[in-house]
């Protein structure tokens, strides 16, 4: 068994890992989103931080190029900004920028408005990923949802998608294992303010 460690810890350190930023947060009715308050800073940086400390390779976050605030929410953190000019036409252009980053590497993906995943899932997806099967992390329930790795195989699919339909044809062509976080940590994204009230009065 201790003979598998070494490939455990350099397939973590080799992972490069993007947060998802760039949507234009319609349904929040002219608040951002990724600007809420969670745990006394904006959501976004949260979630960096969280992905900072899992310990893993390099992280990015791709931002379209209208929002400042989302910059500035950034500020001082070690990781890599990847403008998005494209971003309007969906969720696939976020995508492909995050692949030609990746430059190689597998990829974990995480859309950034989704406040109950912690480093700790971070961790447990990344040392989990066997280096050529998809992973998912999926509720307890077993419903699909993030952080998404892909292998670095498949980086060329990604690189080939289009408008917003996501990665779902990736994943079909290739289907992902799943790997059960707490609750409900892999599928609460929180899109409006309705949304957002209801959470934090749980």
């Amino acid at each position: 068994m201790g003979g598998h460690l070494p490939d455990t810890v350099n397939r973590v350190a080799d992972l490069a890992c993007v947060l998802l930023a760039a949507g234009s947060s319609r349904r929040m009715r002219g608040a951002d989103k990724l600007l809420e308050p969670v745990d006394g800073m904006p959501l976004l940086r949260r979630q960096a931080l969280a992905l900072l400390a899992a310990g893993c390779g390099p992280v990015a976050v791709t931002l379209p190029p209208d929002r400042p605030a989302r910059v500035a929410a950034l500020e001082g953190l070690t990781l890599q900004i990847l403008p998005v000019p494209d971003a309007a036409s969906g969720m696939s252009a976020s995508l492909r920028r995050a692949a030609e980053w990746a430059a190689g590497r597998p990829l974990m993906v995480v859309p950034a408005d989704m406040p109950e995943i912690t480093a700790d899932d971070f961790t447990r997806i990344a040392k989990a990923f066997d280096g050529a099967t998809p992973l998912r992390g999926s509720a307890e329930d077993g419903t699909p949802g993030h952080p998404v790795v892909f292998p670095a195989a498949l980086l060329g699919s990604l690189a080939d998608l289009h408008g917003d339909e996501g990665a779902r044809s990736v994943l079909k062509a290739h289907p992902a294992a799943l790997l059960a976080l707490p609750g409900e940590h892999a599928v609460t994204d929180l899109d409006t303010p309705e949304a957002w009230a209801a959470w934090r009065a749980r």
